[in-house]
This record gives C-alpha cells, structure tokens and sequence, in this order.
C-alpha cells in the first residue's frame, strides 16, 4: 500500500490526522485519534514491559520536557546538533541533504561536511524535490534544537529536549542514590521530544513532536555479565560493513554466536541486539523477512557511538527500509560531559571499593514511527476485506460487542459491554449495520475478538446466557460462556515479559 492511500486509511479510521487540520493542517504534526492514541499507549506499555522487564534495577522515569541552556551545551546539542540544508534557488524551498541525494547516495550524508556534500550535488546535477531546478545552495549547518526564552526576565535561556536520553543521564546520581547501589543500572523514558526538522516528511517518520522509548543502562566498563547462552544459537538477520561496502544490501543470517566469534562484538551488546529484535519480531509480530539489524560504519555513526547497529523494517509504504530502533554503546562520553558541565563528579563505587565513571548502552526506539510500521506491515486486504493483523495485546480495542437485533437484543449487550469494561477490558458496542460490516469494521480496526448477543443467549435452556465469540484472523466462531468471556480476553490481551537477567 502507498503511503497516502495508507495514510488516508489510517486518518479515515480515526488513527491520526493533521494537526490544526481545519487550517490546512501544521507540517511535521500530527495528533492521534481515538484507536490510535490507544495503539500508540498499548505499544509503549508492551516496550516497558519487554525492556524496563529485564532488571529488577531498571526503572522508569517521567522527567521534564524543558533543559536548561547548560545541559545542552555540556552534551553537545548547541554545536552538533545540526542537519545539513540545502536551498533551491529558483523556488526557495528548503530541505534535508539527505532528501535531495536519496536516491544517488542511499547512505545518506552522515560524516561528511558541506564542501563534500556540495561536491556531491554538482557532479551528480542534482534537483531540486519540488521544481527541478538545478540552482542549489551550498548546503549549510542548521540546529534542530527549539529554543525558549525561559523565566520572566528573557535573558534566561532553554530548549525543547532534542532527546530523552539527556534526562536519563540528569537522572544517573539520584536514581544511584534511589537504587540498590549496584550496576548494571537502567533508566528508561518515554515521552516526548522536539526537533526543528529542515523539511518533515514520510508521515510519522520526521516529525517536530514526536515520542522515543530510550533505556540507558549504566554499567561497570571492567564487565556486563549477561546470560549469553540463553541466545548464542539466535539466527539474525545482520547487514554488517563490509558486505555493504561490496554492494550488497539484503542481510545474511548469522548466530549471535558467530557475531561474537567472528565478527568481534562483545558478548553484551550483542545479548541486547537480540532482545531488541526479539522485541520487533516476537512482541510487535513484524515478519522477520522484513527486518534487519543495520551495522552503522565509523564514518556514519555519531562520534561517541562505540557501537551502532540499527533496526530497521522494510516498509512498503515507505519505499524501503527505515529505522525502527537502534542499539548504542555510547561509551562514558555522556557522564563525562556532564560531569564537566555540572562540576560534579559522577562516578560510583562499587561493593568492591572501586570507584568507576559507568559506561552505557542505549536501547531506542522510536513510538510513532513502529505506529505507522505496525500498520505498513499487519494492515492490509486480504481477499474481500481489510485486516488489521495487530497482535491482540496491542489491539486498541480487545472486543467489539454486537447485538444482533438492536431492539431485541441491545438491552443485554450494553450490560455485557459495561460488565467488560468495568474489568479493564477495551471494547467498543456497535449496533450499526449488518453483521458482516460490524465484522469488517473491527477487522479493519485490529480488533482481534467480536462478541454477539443472541436470542439464544437471552432464551431459557442450555444456550441461555452463551454468547457467540468470533476470531479475527481465522474467523472461527464458537459459543461461549459470558463468564468466561473476561478470563479468556484477559489471557489473549496478556504483554508478552522477558525472562530478567
């Protein structure tokens, strides 16, 4: 499916629209609708149980969205924090580097600087997206930060956070103080950040709001003890360097063992890159032969990245593959760098008497991008109707309640509605239509069980208080108890947890 046929899907069925849509709408923003502010809340509860699930010392925090000037400053963002822009000349349009060589340079414009990126655009005649001019600017160094001017006085000076990885290294000293005093650590956020993006484009995959899920494990760089054996035989799908380098795009299958024998990770890193893609795979129910884990090169990854391999899904909609998440070993740089902003010293000690300045790996993951990826890659037709194939714990709605006969038989469907909402169960009461289009809204909308009320069900006899329970994707029917109906929605809807270390 294109991405505005399904986009125009997702905007007609209440999962998101524009923001400010009566205006025209606003670019790079967009608000979530009633099933998708609920899918969007089902995926970051399913990501903290997977992640946050790991320890018993990982945790999540709710930090605020504002940063002072100095924390920015000490991590970098005022002077790195930047995209390369490029400006046509004839229509002055502005966009991305990156966007206007996509398609000559596919590996984007990561490592190089503007002389070589002018280089670039002038030996390859490139145009301008929007009018085909060939008259563009040299690109130049644009900071994706929004500033504000922050208390009474405006000589104070903030910024939208960029990221929430910076909150969690904020947060390092106390959460050590909170915690067991014991590594390896882990702080999670999920919320909001904010970037000034040159040109948003492809829906929720560049926007000026959007929402991460990022867990930063601090631990002791002398070693992270992780239970490696549980995922050695681990087939992944890896595009490493060097096969990308000999122009190869599509992954090779390798073991978890084979990337720490052969191909020199250590044993960690690679631990949590499988439980990342255990986590698209098995949690999110992405087809494995749509994914692939993406080693960035030295040249690509941000400099303070020991490590950088990226999740990415192969959307249709999208035209190829996109990040999804990504796994990075960033080293001591964040608490270094804070600790020289801040004048404070952030290293621990350990049981053992040593005092160490903890290392960290950043799991990410981007909320409102797997939102549009759950819909490129579980939604589609399917013979005479559309399906929404959403694992059932990720459904925004777990069971849509039908009547029948809406005056026979609605009286007793809206007490069984009521009954299963008051148990915490997401259901949605329809009494529009035929049967077959109660059905094919509910598929549409991923909604993996429809219940219906009957005569049989409010008749005396055997069948009295039954209900008839239909399956989404098989489209099985079976007659079922009213008091089972909570047990078995509840089983069905259950998150998926990792065993922890």
């Amino acid at each position: 499916m294109k991405s505005d046929e399904l986009f125009a899907l997702l905007r007609r069925r209440g999962v998101l629209w524009p923001t400010a849509e009566i205006y025209g709408g606003a670019q790079g923003l967009y608000d979530y609708g009633p099933l998708g502010a609920s899918l969007k809340r089902q995926v970051e509860e399913a990501w903290v149980a997977w992640f946050v699930g790991l320890s018993h010392d990982y945790y999540r925090l709710d930090p605020a969205e504002i940063l002072p000037e100095a924390v920015v400053r000490a991590s970098g963002h005022l002077e790195n924090f930047t995209d390369p822009e490029v400006s046509c000349e004839t229509c002055h349009a502005a966009f991305r580097a990156e966007t206007v060589l996509e398609k000559i340079r596919p590996e984007g414009v990561d490592g190089l600087v503007s002389a070589q990126i002018a280089e670039i655009l002038l030996a390859n005649h490139a145009r301008c997206p929007n009018c085909g001019s060939t008259a563009l600017s040299v690109p130049r160094p644009f900071n994706l930060m929004f500033g504000l001017d922050f208390g009474v006085t405006g000589k104070e000076r903030a910024y939208l956070r960029p990221e929430t990885a910076q909150s969690s290294y904020l947060a390092f000293p106390r959460m050590w103080d909170v915690g067991r005093h014991a590594l390896p650590l882990g702080v999670a956020v999920v919320g909001k950040a904010y970037r000034n993006e040159i040109a948003p484009r492809q829906v929720l995959f560049r926007m000026r709001a959007f929402t991460q899920a990022e867990l930063q494990i601090f631990f002791d760089p002398a070693g992270f003890p992780v239970p490696f054996a549980r995922v050695r035989e681990e087939p992944l799908p890896v595009l490493r360097v060097p096969r990308r380098e000999s122009g190869e795009e599509s992954p090779e299958w390798v073991t978890a063992a084979d990337l720490v024998a052969s191909g020199g990770l250590p044993e960690f890193y690679v631990y949590h890159l499988v439980h990342c893609y255990r986590f698209f795979r098995d949690v999110l129910g992405y087809p494995a032969d749509r994914l692939r884990l993406f080693e960035k090169s030295d040249r690509e990854r941000a400099f303070y990245n020991r490590l950088q391999f990226d999740i990415e899904g192969r959307l249709e909609s999208l035209g190829g593959f996109k990040e999804l998440g990504a796994v990075h070993y960033r080293g001591e740089y964040d608490l270094s760098r804070h600790g020289e902003g801040s004048g404070k010293d952030l290293s621990v000690t350990l049981t053992d008497g040593r005092s160490v300045r903890p290392h960290v790996l950043e799991l990410t993951f981007g909320v409102d991008r797997n939102v549009w990826a759950l819909a490129d890659l579980l939604l589609g037709v399917e013979g005479e109707r559309t399906l929404w194939r959403l694992p059932a714990y990720l459904a925004p709605v777990s069971v849509g309640v039908f009547p029948l006969i809406p005056k026979a038989h609605a009286a007793y469907a809206l007490r069984l509605a009521d009954e299963l909402a008051a148990a915490n169960i997401a259901v949605r009461y329809d009494d529009g239509g035929t049967i077959g289009k109660r059905y094919a809204r509910m598929d549409e909308a991923g909604t993996p069980f429809c219940v219906t009320v009957d005569a049989e069900t409010l008749a005396e006899g055997e069948k009295k208080d039954t209900v008839t329970l239909r399956e989404r994707d098989s489209r099985a029917q079976t007659r079922v108890a009213v008091g089972e109906l909570v047990s078995r929605i509840r089983t069905a809807t259950c998150l998926p947890r990792p065993p922890r270390y």
